[in-house]
This record gives structure tokens, C-alpha cells and sequence, in this order.
């Protein structure tokens, strides 16, 4: 009889340890998952990521609804009265629907295996940036957290999915340092904040330590979502500040007017 116990209770705890590393429902849609993976996402929601279509603005990404706008040279209301401190950001994706749900799955729910799906995505918004790019090397820099921030979550969601897409790129062309650019402050949520309120939030927020590493470089800034763009650009003004010739910016996900209303 106890042997009988012991059994089923090394049954249970096999189980449920097979059911941790390989899910069995879709985090997302919640149909059965019919292959083993460590990611619990269906392939039909994964299917169902498109990236952006239609024009966007050519500095910050924004989606054009205007039918006399062109692609190369059209720029969104707030890019025409001031242009931001990098020279451009891309994204793959608007940041809702399943994208999002992805998003939030690694982000918060700590389903790191999504990091090379996003990965994936990021790599393809990073392609679109390449022949915008003159120097042979560039400089690859995740947005920091802050080191509290750092600790609760346990890691750096722009470092996995950074170190995640550059794996797409087989030449050398792509440096990642994770140590130029450091948050030196918390900063509170960005939810809920106006645009001003945003740019006060995060001013004085980042640091570069080491300047001679930035200097005369092209940047690549990455982040997993562009919502307002005041990270980016309060990123992009201390690096420029610090020499570096371009800052440009890729994430995976942004978020689209068009979406929110």
C-alpha cells in the first residue's frame, strides 16, 4: 500500500513537473497545444502576428491614414513640428491583439521561451533599418531597468530578445553592449500619463558610463515596446549627448493611435 503511494505520488509530481517545462493548454486562445514546447502558444495564434501594414510615419513609425502620404518621406503630425532625438524607429507590429497577449506572457507571466519568437519579430523590423545604416559596425544597446526593477522581474526583457534576434544576423556587423547605458533612477508607470508628464517621468533617468565607447558610433536602441516614444527619445538625447553620430530604434511591438481609439 505505501509502495502504491510513493508511485502515484512520483506519478503526480512527474506529471506536473511535464506539465510546468510543456504546457498543454494555449496561454492565449486556450485550445490544446498538439506539439511539445516550452513556449504555450498555439501555432494558429502565432500565425496570427501580422506585422504593420500601410504607411507609417518614416521618423517615429506612427501609421499615416492620409491617401496622398508617401511612404518614404511621410512624417506624422508631432515628427513635422519636431523631430525626435533619434533618427528612426521601427517596429514589427502594432502592440495589441496576440502580439501584445505575447508580449505580456514573457514580459510578466516569465514564459522566457517567447524571447526567440520575439526575437524572431524584432529581427525583421531590424532588417528594415539596415540600408538606412553607414557605419560597417553598429552599436547595440537594450534599454536598461532599473537595478530593483532588474531584481523583482529576475531579467532585462530588451537583453533576451536582443541577444535572441541578433542571432539572425550572421556577420559581425552587430555589437551588443549591455554596459554603456544605465538607468540611474526609478521611474514610475508610464500608464495613465500624459505626454508631458511622460517626458518629466523620465528625464534624468539614464546615464551613459562609457562615453569613449559612444563616441562617432551609430547606435541601435532596442526595446520591446514603443508606446509614446519618451524612453526612446530621453535614450536617444543622453547617447547623442555622449557622441554617438545616429541613434536609431527598433522594438517589437508599438502602440498605434488607431488601435487606441
Amino acid at each position: 500500500m505505501r509502495y502504491a503511494s510513493l508511485v502515484t505520488s512520483a506519478t503526480w509530481i512527474a506529471e506536473s513537473f511535464f506539465a510546468t517545462l510543456f504546457p498543454s493548454d494555449c496561454r492565449i486562445c486556450s485550445a490544446s497545444l498538439t506539439n511539445i514546447s516550452r513556449l504555450p502558444v498555439c501555432e494558429s495564434c502565432l500565425e496570427n502576428i501580422p506585422p504593420t501594414e500601410g504607411i507609417v510615419c518614416a521618423v517615429c513609425g506612427e501609421k499615416i491614414q492620409s491617401v496622398l502620404a508617401q511612404a518614404d518621406t511621410a512624417r506624422c503630425g508631432l515628427c513635422q513640428k519636431k523631430a525626435p532625438p533619434f533618427a528612426k524607429a521601427v517596429s514589427y507590429g502594432s502592440y495589441s491583439g496576440n502580439l501584445r497577449e505575447l508580449i505580456h506572457l514573457y514580459k510578466y507571466e516569465q514564459v522566457r521561451p517567447a524571447a526567440n519568437v520575439l526575437g524572431d519579430f524584432l529581427a525583421q523590423a531590424i532588417t528594415t533599418l539596415e540600408p538606412h545604416f553607414t557605419d560597417d559596425r553598429i552599436l547595440v544597446v537594450p534599454v536598461p531597468l532599473y537595478k530593483s526593477k532588474r531584481r523583482q522581474r529576475g531579467f532585462n526583457q530588451a537583453e533576451l530578445i536582443t541577444k535572441a534576434a541578433l542571432k539572425a544576423f550572421a556577420s559581425e556587423r552587430f555589437v551588443m553592449k549591455t554596459n554603456v547605458l544605465r538607468r540611474v533612477r526609478a521611474t514610475q508607470s508610464q500608464i495613465g500619463l500624459t505626454r508631458h508628464q511622460r517626458r518629466e517621468n523620465m528625464r534624468g533617468a539614464f546615464r551613459v558610463e562609457k562615453a569613449n565607447e559612444i563616441a562617432g558610433r551609430e547606435v541601435l536602441l532596442i526595446d520591446d515596446v514603443f508606446t509614446t516614444g519618451t524612453t526612446a527619445a530621453e535614450c536617444a538625447r543622453v547617447l547623442s549627448r555622449a557622441g554617438a553620430s545616429n541613434v536609431w530604434v527598433a522594438t517589437i511591438a508599438r502602440t498605434q493611435k488607431t488601435d487606441v481609439q
